[in-house]
């Protein structure tokens, strides 16, 4: 009698890893952020300037490619959406989208862009005006002009790129999850080896990084406000103290699950935004955001394409260059290591939409909400500014722009306080929102693409996530939060590739839409009971399968 034991016989440990995770990604991709975090801890100036030193090589380098392959991606998604490829849903042909669009609005919008938004979103577009890249005159114009662009189109399209090959490939063709699924025209079945396995570690460590460099600056952003109104000490202890209540928000969310957590919350801070983005505009300077609005808007489509590829030389034009690389290209190479965070939890809240509507709501909604939040924050900070000169909002740190401005509001100061307690919340919001859905990604990337994870990794991730922003704030600070952003922005590069190749895979499986995925290459999800199909859908595509492939031509 043999004695040879299956895997599933294996030890607890080892069964636990093959039933819940992809072990090779889970196990090495939580080696890496042990090893980075250790580094990072011990030798803070070495990492820093390596960090820094890696960010300009490829600001110097390759700035060209980040311009050329982020327009490429708008370009891409646009004309997906508009071919005869747009009819597809993700998801079979009879399903429907699983949440409402004011929730799928409100869950796209909190986490793609949050904290980003709020951090900047009074601070840029003054910034821009004073410091223009491309030495003109300070203009209100220019300033509102590349925040627009920055915050726009071309990120919105780079999360399209990987979210909506995911959906497709899941929902549609049954494959997990995962990164790595989007290259299955090109690898097959060797997404579920060491390729497959690559791409997912790259979209690991891009996510748990830029999240936790994410929440350091939204730490520091409400230890700022908090200081400004009721004298908390600005320093490690209240820091750690605020990811530790923040941490344990986005725990509760995560525990309740998507519809029940990540949705009611993402519901609630879009309403606690809009709340407060109303109140500026109420006692703002209204004509001038209005006026501004459409003027600004319209600077901003008429010049996309001459500030699509602009590409600023280090040796002509040095001073454009090195704003370019600390804007534009840091810009880029973030979204760029974010998509597969944003990308992943947008396909999965997108389940039965169809290609036009998903291209269109991703690149519509928030974009369209961004422009609106940007003209009356930014269009207000800047009246203050260049109109009134009663504050410096570009000579200030940009956690400190917001509490400035609410100072500067005409509305008293008890109003004044209240108002800014308002922006805490919202921050705090977009903070726990970012970290819940945040944790369902990395658990997704990380036990092979199941969109249903245990609560206990969801649990692990989520508490990890705050504890490697506490332990980088209290070791490190914000030397060690810089190289974490670096490292985060530098993993960009090498996934531009790979979302090239994902664009090509897209494209070749909607080519090849009425050939499902053999039922031995769906293996990988099949070994968790993932496959993104209902199990009748699963055996009506098995039924079909042959007889598909005795009718079908290739093109069709």
């Amino acid at each position: 009698m043999s004695t040879t034991r299956s895997p599933a016989e294996g030890g607890t440990l080892s069964r636990y890893l093959r039933t819940h995770t992809n072990p090779p990604v889970f196990l090495i991709s939580g080696a890496v952020v042990l090893a980075f975090l250790l580094v990072g801890v011990l030798f803070v100036d070495a990492t820093s300037n390596a960090a820094s030193a890696t960010m300009d090589f490829i600001a110097r380098y390759f700035g060209w490619f980040y311009i050329l392959v982020a327009t490429f991606f708008l370009v891409f998604v646009i004309g997906l959406a508009i071919s005869r490829f747009g009819k597809l849903r993700l998801g079979p042909d009879d399903s429907r989208p699983e949440f409402s669009t004011v929730a799928w609005f409100a869950m796209l919008f909190t986490a793609g862009m949050g904290i980003g938004l709020v951090f900047f979103g009074v601070y840029e577009a003054p910034y821009h005006a004073a410091n223009p890249p491309v030495g003109q005159a300070p203009a209100a114009d220019q300033g509102m002009n590349w925040t627009f662009f920055h915050w726009g189109l071309h990120p919105w399209a780079i999360y399209t790129v990987l979210g909506l090959a995911m959906g497709y490939f899941c929902f549609r063709k049954g494959l997990p999850l995962r990164p790595a699924s989007a290259l299955y025209p090109l690898l097959g079945s060797r997404i579920y080896g060491w390729p497959g396995n690559l791409i997912d570690i790259l979209a690991v460590f891009g996510t748990l990084f830029g999240l936790a460099t994410s929440l350091g600056l939204g730490t520091q952003q409400i230890n700022t406000g908090l200081n400004e109104l009721f004298g908390l000490p600005n320093n490690l202890t209240s820091q750690v103290l605020i990811v530790a209540v923040i941490t344990g928000v986005a725990v509760t969310s995560v525990m309740f699950g998507i519809d029940k957590g990540i949705r009611r919350l993402s519901v609630l801070n879009m309403w606690l935004a809009l709340l407060l983005m109303v109140f500026v505009f109420a006692v703002g300077p209204k004509l001038y955001m209005l006026t501004g609005l459409a003027d600004w808007t319209g600077n901003y489509l008429s010049s996309i394409v001459g500030n699509s590829f602009t590409v600023f030389n280090p040796n002509t034009a040095p001073e454009a260059a090195s704003w370019q690389a600390g804007w534009t290209l840091f810009y880029w190479g973030w979204w760029i290591s974010w998509a597969p965070f944003v990308g992943m939890f947008v396909a999965r809240i997108s389940r039965g939409r169809t290609v036009r509507e998903f291209v269109t709501g991703v690149l519509g909604a928030p974009v369209a909400a961004s422009i609106v939040w940007f003209s009356i924050l930014g269009g207000t900070g800047l009246y203050y500014e260049t109109v009134l000169g009663t504050v410096d909002i570009s000579g200030q740190d940009p956690e400190l722009a917001l509490f400035s401005l609410m100072q500067a509001l005409p509305i008293g100061a008890i109003l004044s306080v209240l108002v800014s307690v308002l922006a805490i919340l919202v921050v705090t919001l977009f903070f726990a929102t970012s970290s819940d859905s945040g944790s369902l990604v990395v658990d997704m990337l990380t036990n092979g693409g199941d969109p249903h994870p245990i609560w206990q990794q969801r649990f692990f991730w989520a508490v990890l996530e705050g504890a490697v922003t506490a332990v980088l704030l209290v070791v490190g600070g914000a030397a060690a939060l810089d190289s974490l952003q670096s490292a985060a922005v530098t993993t960009g590069l090498p996934f531009a590739v790979v979302l090239l190749l994902v664009a090509i895979g897209t494209v070749k499986g909607m080519q090849n839409d009425r050939f499902p995925i053999p039922a031995a290459d769906r293996a990988g999800s099949e070994r968790s009971g993932v496959s993104g199909y209902s199990p009748a859908e699963r055996k009506d595509d098995e039924e079909s399968e042959t007889a598909e492939k005795t009718t079908a031509t290739v093109g069709d």
